[in-house]
């Protein structure tokens, strides 16, 4: 039954982020999020919309959920954290997302994913970085690894791996785009900028 509540949020929150703006006000918006959440059970051919997705992206891990919640009011007007918190969050889950997906394909001989299933070691790997993370106040990464951390300890999710609550193949790839976008726009400006520096020196020799 979580795992089903689960696919009707997720649903809602990626439809509302995918969504222009509208030029709405934010209650208008907000209403929109719960017609969203409302459109989720409406039912096709047996299955409703929330199944269909789930059956393309499977269930998000609670990170996800926390992101996307995140982003979400972000959209209803809550002040985003500092840039250098976005790029931690970003390298924390991207990091995860290259230490397991290549093993899970057979790209490595170490098997990350067995280790979810017993994770006491990963807990307190995770539970230093959290700390760490809160150290830096980095109130996104700290609420997004706590959450996955409790939901796990409470068993909200039919799986009984600790990789399915810390990320999920969606977030890993978004992490991973946008942290190459990032690189690029520095390389990008880094080299104009000495394209110019370089143009400067000449004119003035």
């Amino acid at each position: 039954m979580i795992s089903l509540w689960q696919a009707h949020v997720s649903f809602a929150l990626l439809i509302f982020l995918m969504l222009p703006p509208l030029g709405l006000n934010r209650g208008l918006r907000v209403g929109l999020l719960f017609a969203l959440l409302a459109a989720s059970f409406i039912p096709v051919d047996g299955l409703s919309l929330a199944a269909y997705l789930r059956s393309y992206i499977d269930d998000l891990a609670i990170t996800s959920l926390v992101l996307m919640l995140w982003g979400c009011l972000r959209k209803l007007g809550l002040p985003a954290p500092a840039r250098h918190a976005q790029i931690s969050v970003l390298v924390v889950f991207a990091a995860m997302a290259l230490l397991l997906y290549p093993a899970t394909l057979g790209l490595s001989y170490l098997d990350p994913y067995r280790l979810g299933y017993s994770p006491r070691a990963m807990l307190v790997i995770i539970a230093l970085l959290t700390l760490g993370l809160f150290y830096l106040r980095n109130g996104l990464a700290v609420v997004m690894l706590a959450s996955a951390t409790l939901a796990f300890v409470a068993g909200i999710k039919p799986s009984h791996n600790y990789w399915d609550y810390l990320i999920d193949p969606l977030l890993g790839l978004f992490c991973c785009t946008a942290l190459l976008v990032i690189v690029v726009r520095w390389a990008y400006r880094r080299s104009r900028l000495l394209l110019r520096s370089a143009s400067d020196a000449r004119q003035s020799v």
